[in-house]
């Protein structure tokens, strides 16, 4: 019995992820082209994203029949029984003697015969423990952050921190957010042709959901939005609601100076072309050529070519002889926000990275603000929920002098949150993404969207 298609690339994916630093997402959009079927598709994204989100916990249940440490299996041979574990534990619709079978066909495929019998032995002993929760397996006496690591599949140290900082309960639904599917949303270009478009996916076979922040935006399931007229013709793009919200709290307008600090993959960036038409200037950045390239491409598809691209270091002072209205600055982050959406980065981050991060958004931001017109505003945002990274990010800047003398401030709720307000969705609570002091902030868990951080700085 060959190997199926979908397990083939959720293969290969998770080979490429762990031993390249590819990100998943970046391999499955090469790899699920128009010739594969599109439930072939979903069930190589459901494996490949499903491994990765459960990793520790299916490494724990192999090294409990392994009885080694799982450093001494082969790679092929580690993934092959995290995917036909990942397949018992919580695929259902797959008959347990199905996802057996199908393993030890895949790990011969590896060309790892000798380790068929490995692979059978494994996966039948922890077939036949499927009854049973994984809690029951735990040493007794493990620390409450090791227990829930283990169990919500999180790095010890990152449930650590969520713990002190936002108590069990809160870090339990945080936790369990972080390991469902995230709604794949959509943002829509022209709000006056918002029910056609959706008329048109329905047609397509896709089932479209409300928004669940912004009142323009929808969730698509039942297919990929990719493959349809809608998209192909620029009408829509896929992108999350909370990175939706972002550019709106710039309140850019016609004929506005805009620069977008940290450009690519340029979701942001459309939105504020659009915003500052006609007659405004709208300049993308970003530091590597090729994420320019990518963003141009994605613009192409949009019709839209009144962004200009430019390839620049934001930690050094920037090129530009002109000040500008409007700056957003979406900082390079950990992604704590994103663990959902990109599940290994809870695997590559480190602690001592936070730092790192901090220090560098703290060096861009000044340097934005270096830039900024007197009576300008900038937005710095992230997809992180660390304080490092955003509250004392923000903090740094006014403990220190500016580049120049010049003073700012942050704008606080009674403020910011009117820029976003007309574009919530029915029931949404401003409160709940607004803070007294003005900070925007959405949680996996509280808002069903990525984890986003920004704050509203404008110069006096």
């Amino acid at each position: 019995m060959p190997v199926s298609v979908a397990r083939k690339i959720a293969f290969e994916t998770l080979r490429r992820v762990e031993s390249e630093g590819a990100y998943a997402t970046d391999v499955l959009h090469a790899e699920l082209d128009s010739g594969v079927q599109p439930a072939d598709a979903a069930l190589a994204t459901e494996l490949t994203l499903g491994v990765l989100r459960w990793r520790r916990l299916l490494d724990f249940l192999i090294e409990r029949h392994f009885k080694k440490p799982l450093d001494r299996l082969d790679l092929a041979v580690l993934l092959t029984l995290r995917l036909g574990l990942y397949q018992l534990r919580f695929l259902e619709r797959i008959p347990p003697r199905a996802s057996v079978h199908e393993s030890v066909e895949m790990v011969k495929a590896a060309r790892k015969t000798s380790a068929a019998t490995l692979v059978n032995a494994i996966l039948r002993r922890s077939a036949a423990e499927l009854a049973s929760p994984v809690a029951k397996f735990l040493p007794p006496g493990l620390p409450p952050a090791e227990r829930l690591g283990i169990l919500y599949s999180h790095p010890t140290w990152l449930v650590e921190r969520w713990l002190a900082r936002l108590d069990e309960p809160r870090t339990i639904a945080l936790l369990e957010a972080n390991n469902r599917a995230p709604r794949l949303t959509c943002a829509v270009h022209d709000l006056g042709q918002r029910a056609e478009i959706i008329r048109s996916l329905e047609d397509a076979g896709l089932h479209v959901a409300p928004g669940l922040l912004l009142e323009a935006a929808f969730a698509v399931s039942g297919g990929s939005p990719t493959r349809t007229d809608a998209f192909r013709s620029g009408q829509i793009s896929i992108q999350d609601e909370a990175s939706q919200a972002i550019p709106v709290l710039l309140g850019v307008r016609s004929g506005h100076r805009v620069l977008d600090l940290c450009a690519a993959p340029g979701g942001k960036t459309s939105a504020l072309v659009r915003a500052a038409a006609p007659g405004g200037l709208v300049v993308a950045a970003d530091r590597h050529d090729h994420r320019l390239r990518a963003m141009q491409s994605q613009f192409a598809r949009l019709g839209l070519s009144g962004a200009s691209p430019v390839e620049l270091d934001a930690t050094r002072p920037l090129p530009f002889g002109a000040v500008f209205d409007r700056i957003l600055l979406d900082a390079p982050c950990s992604g704590t926000g994103t663990l959902a959406r990109h599940p290994e980065i809870r695997w590559r981050l480190k602690p001592e990275q936070l730092a790192e991060f901090h220090s560098l958004q703290s060096t861009i931001l000044r340097t934005a603000l270096a830039q900024l017109a007197p009576g300008g505003r900038l937005v710095y945002s992230t997809c992180s929920i660390e304080p490092e990274e955003n509250e004392h990010v923000a903090a740094s800047v006014f403990r220190g002098p500016s580049l120049d003398g010049s003073s700012y401030r942050r704008l606080r709720a009674i403020e910011a949150a009117p820029l976003l307000a007309m574009r919530l969705a029915p029931g949404v609570d401003v409160a709940a993404i607004f803070s007294q002091d003005g900070t925007f902030h959405t949680s996996p868990a509280a808002q069903l969207t990525d984890g986003f951080f920004a704050v509203i700085l404008e110069r006096s």
